[in-house]
């Protein structure tokens, strides 16, 4: 019944503005606005919702995660960009915050409403 349906993902924050400036300015995404809600352009053909919810809680799991050919090289353009990257207790990261385990390589960090996003390289 679904599985012919076009499918995007979304997420809250408690404040659109500055989701929309991090989003576009820090990461770089396109991004359009429409009935108060937010379209990240990922793709040309994918997006990724971002609405406004009163008393938000920032997720407690990573949101969005963006695949990157080089994790070293995205990590040090977005710590440039201002972006600070998260250190989890049990999970071992390196001085960049490079968790380098098992898996893909991964490094989280946050959005100004709080909400887990990352970076990850496929090994």
């Amino acid at each position: 019944m679904v599985r012919h349906t076009r499918v995007f993902s979304g997420f809250a924050v408690d404040d659109v503005a500055a989701a929309r400036e991090f989003y576009e300015s820090v990461l770089g995404l396109r991004v359009t606005e429409e009935y108060g809600m937010l379209h990240l352009h990922i793709t040309e053909d994918t997006h990724v919702l971002v609405y406004p919810k009163p008393g938000h809680v920032p997720a407690s799991f990573t949101v969005l995660n963006f695949q990157v050919e080089d994790i070293d090289q995205a990590v040090d353009e977005l710590v440039g960009r201002g972006v600070r990257f998260e250190r989890y207790e049990g999970l071992p990261t390196d001085d960049r915050g490079v968790f380098r385990e098992e898996g893909p390589f991964i490094a989280w960090f946050t959005d100004p409403a709080g909400n887990v996003m990352s970076v990850l390289q496929e090994r």
